[in-house]
């Protein structure tokens, strides 16, 4: 996994208040455990818990959390429903982060293509549960590129014809072009500024271009997007080794 620019251990928000996180997972053991272990986190206050995907719209629109830590696998409503149920239905929706069991699996990707800003195994240590929480709120980057390149060769791009709507991605300017391969390698803007020699404010202009032209909520929605439009293709033999996260 790779995650540009995280928040340290202990920091919350941008204005300093702990991350408040929903649980959503439909087995009650599971959501204690989470429980305990991000309460024991400094700089994050688990405000809620929801045992199936059908509930976290209410309950996101009265607690508001900052993050939703959302389970893909649900017996009613799945994770990926209710991450495109929060982005319709919800102002100002809480960022999503998958909880799984397996990420080489279409339930992750189709969660990520339908907004979730990030995954994380179910038995990652608490410590990167919490990282990977912190790291979404504050906003900053949060890209997987061999588990989502290993994704995309397992997954054709959609012919044209069965785009679900108009997409600007062909009118990416060769800059753009430029910046989204590197994002596609989890790159900040800062080494993306490097690596183009241009100005991190030029890159963040690029960036929000991108976003807008994919119609996409955040970088790895839009690495996703690309990937499954055809706009970016996976380099030959990623398929091959396992990314450790």
């Amino acid at each position: 996994m790779t995650a540009p620019c995280g928040a340290p251990d202990g920091a919350g928000t941008p204005d300093g208040a702990a991350v408040s996180v929903l649980v959503v997972d439909d087995e009650e053991l599971t959501r204690a455990g989470l429980r305990t272990l991000l309460s024991a986190r400094p700089g994050i206050e688990v405000v809620g818990e929801a045992a199936d995907g059908a509930d976290v719209v209410p309950l996101a629109g009265r607690l508001r959390p900052d993050v939703v830590l959302m389970d893909v696998r649900m017996p009613r409503l799945d994770g990926i429903e209710a991450t495109r149920r929060l982005r319709a239905e919800v102002a100002e929706p809480p960022k999503v982060v998958v909880i799984t069991t397996f990420e080489n699996d279409e339930y992750v990707w189709d969660a990520l293509l339908a907004g979730a800003a990030g995954f994380i195994r179910k038995r990652a240590p608490s410590t990167r549960i919490a990282e990977t929480i912190r790291t979404v709120a504050t906003g900053d980057a949060l890209v997987f590129p061999e588990t989502l390149r290993r994704l995309a060769v397992r997954r054709p791009p959609l012919a044209p014809a069965r785009w679900d709507r108009p997409l600007l991605g062909t009118a990416l300017t060769r800059r753009e072009g430029d910046t989204l391969r590197l994002m596609a390698e989890g790159l900040s803007n800062q080494q993306i500024s490097r690596r183009l020699t241009v100005g991190v404010e030029t890159v963040k202009t690029h960036v929000a271009n991108i976003l807008a032209k994919l119609h996409a909520d955040n970088r790895t929605h839009a690495v996703v997007v690309a990937y499954e439009h055809g706009l970016l293709h996976p380099a030959p033999g990623t398929d091959a080794e396992q990314e450790a996260w």
